[in-house]
């Protein structure tokens, strides 16, 4: 286990000390140039498109779509995942998260703008995502199902392990956890509860969890607020603190694997999804008439997941006076912030929001497993094959609770990677394509018009969809 631990260390290293940093910060310097820095000239635009009908009375809305990507993005990382790279970054990480997610948000416009327009027509509506505008735009299925395959190892093992790990950890503030049992025990109920919902059964369950869980999530930002304003005396030494130690170069090149640049970068990445891939294949099951309005939606996931959620989780945790430390994971760190201003409801409200959102996050995962299952496949897997999956996804989960953090932690951070080298230089490739239907949609509004898109106005025949 140790050797896995440090071989996956300096994968890590490589990926996200050289490669992964550089080329996720040019193509989303590149996507803002070349959209004129759409994520912000284009805000009331994306609210606009977040409120539109479907086109059909039974088709997924731009809203739905939204909450299936957010779902999935707006999880465990949001919470430990941000706690643990302050712990080993510095408050100087938060700064890097902030830059990964502006200049992801117009990444985020191209890939789910490119999985509207490739996206396909099917029984129960439409689909797409990544593998399939590598296939269609590429015409290169092979690629294709090294990305789905990618994809699966990254939701359906390293990410779902991860937020089990996550959740488990929640319960080491309380008196009754047992470093030997708890972690089976939690990891267990966890697996069974999901594997009830897997395999046909907990409707009621989700249907709960999908009130709850935007419910929580509003309630975790204003408790943080809470946390913020009674510790409002040290808001001014926070913000010096992060644009100091973010630009602090002796501390960014000492040690980079531990530095504010790497954790901002991982942990931002991790929690936003911009570049990765993922998203894309929720956004295209929105049913709209044009689809930059999509991606226009997705650029306010990744705005809502890092700006607001992210940030809530930083400032409620440097603004308490509890000071970071690489011996405390980011579990035992957010709970002693929260614990030091609001008592033992903390760490209780804490737990309470980790299992909402670690529940919704598991099974926005394996929606997308699925989805790249009936890629490979081309059809839907039978069921032999299906109850099989989601039994194995279910002890993947349980595994997950017992594993070492810094091994999970590696396996996401390596996989994702994996993702993000695939889909990145695929959308600069079909970029153009996005670009151009940007430009139309424009037009279209400035003629003052609903945009409706025709696949020849940016010189594409032969779409499945839009066809």
């Amino acid at each position: 286990m140790k050797f896995l631990e440090k071989l996956i260390g300096n994968v890590n290293d490589a990926l996200y000390g050289y490669i992964l940093i550089i080329i996720l910060l040019l193509a989303g310097v590149y996507f803002t140039v070349r959209t004129k820095f759409s994520q912000f000239r284009l805000l009331p635009a994306q609210i606009k498109a977040l409120t539109e009908k479907p086109k059909g009375k039974k088709g997924v809305s731009s809203f739905q779509a939204l909450m299936v990507s957010t779902a999935s993005r707006v999880g465990t990382g949001n919470i430990v995942g941000v706690a643990a790279a302050i712990c080993i970054g510095g408050f100087g990480s938060v700064f890097w998260m902030w830059v990964i997610a502006i200049i992801g948000g117009a990444s985020a416009l191209i890939e789910s703008t490119l999985a509207q327009i490739y996206k396909k027509r099917g029984p129960d509506g439409c689909y797409g995502g990544p593998a399939y505008y590598i296939e269609q735009g590429l015409k290169c299925r092979t690629l294709g199902i090294v990305f789905a395959i990618f994809l699966i190892i990254t939701y359906g093992f390293g990410f779902n392990m991860l937020a089990s790990y996550n959740l488990q950890s929640t319960f080491k503030a309380y008196s009754f956890y047992n470093t030997t049992y708890s972690p089976w025990i939690i990891g267990l109920v966890l697996a069974i509860a999901v594997a009830y919902c897997l395999l046909g059964g907990g409707k009621r369950i989700l249907k709960a969890t999908s009130v709850l869980v935007p419910v929580m999530g509003c309630a975790y930002i204003l408790i943080s607020l809470l946390v913020i304003v009674l510790n409002i005396k040290n808001l001014p030494e926070v913000f010096v603190r992060i644009f100091s130690e973010a630009f602090n170069v002796s501390a960014i090149f000492g040690v980079f694997s531990g530095s504010c640049v790497m954790q901002g970068i991982k942990r931002g990445l991790f929690s936003n999804e911009a570049g990765v891939g993922s998203a894309p294949n929720a956004s295209a099951s929105a049913d709209v008439e044009h689809p930059v309005k999509q991606g226009l939606v997705q650029v306010l996931s990744v705005f809502i997941d890092t700006l607001l959620v992210c940030s809530a989780t930083a400032f409620m945790c440097m603004c308490s006076g509890v000071e970071p430390n690489v011996s405390l994971d980011g579990a035992a760190y957010v709970q002693s912030a929260i614990s030091s201003t609001l008592g033992v409801f903390g760490p209780v409200f804490i737990t309470v929001a980790m299992i909402l959102f670690a529940f919704t996050t598991l099974l926005g995962n394996l929606y997308y497993v699925e989805q790249c299952f009936f890629y490979i496949f081309k059809r839907k897997p039978g069921k032999v094959f299906d109850i099989a999956y989601r039994i194995v996804a279910s002890l993947i989960i349980l595994l997950g609770a017992v594993l070492s953090a810094d091994l999970l932690w590696g396996i996401a951070d390596v996989t994702m990677g994996a993702m993000t080298l695939i889909n990145i230089p695929v959308i600069c490739i079909l970029g153009k394509y996005a670009i151009r239907a940007l430009k139309d949609y424009e037009n279209q509004r400035k003629q003052g018009i609903s945009p409706i898109f025709k696949s020849k106005d940016i010189g594409i025949d032969g779409l499945d969809y839009w066809n």
